[in-house]
């Protein structure tokens, strides 16, 4: 387990440990969809990746608990869309 994970500052950083759950799992998700990392850092471990990005404010959940990347590309942008749960917008049947 990365050490990073170990210390309150991160999960007071992101709100708790669900949030910083959640959070973790939304970016990894985008990483292995062919997101860009937006730190730079000499690894492949996606989840060094994530904790660094969250460290550094690339990433957090908004009040909705969406993803929301600081320094992210168009394409990241259009990736993101996709991934969205469209369960929530109304419909004729509402």
């Amino acid at each position: 387990m990365l050490d990073e994970l170990k210390e309150e500052e991160i999960v007071n950083k992101v709100g708790g440990r669900f949030k910083l759950s959640t959070l973790i799992q939304k970016r990894m998700v985008a990483l292995n969809t062919g997101a860009r990392p937006l730190v730079d850092i000499k690894t492949n471990d996606r989840l060094t990746i994530v904790v660094q990005e969250i460290l550094q404010d690339k990433i957090f959940l908004d009040a909705s608990g969406n993803l929301i990347t600081r320094g992210s590309t168009a394409g990241d942008a259009v990736r993101r869309a996709m991934l969205t749960d469209i369960s929530d917008v109304g419909g004729a049947d509402d």
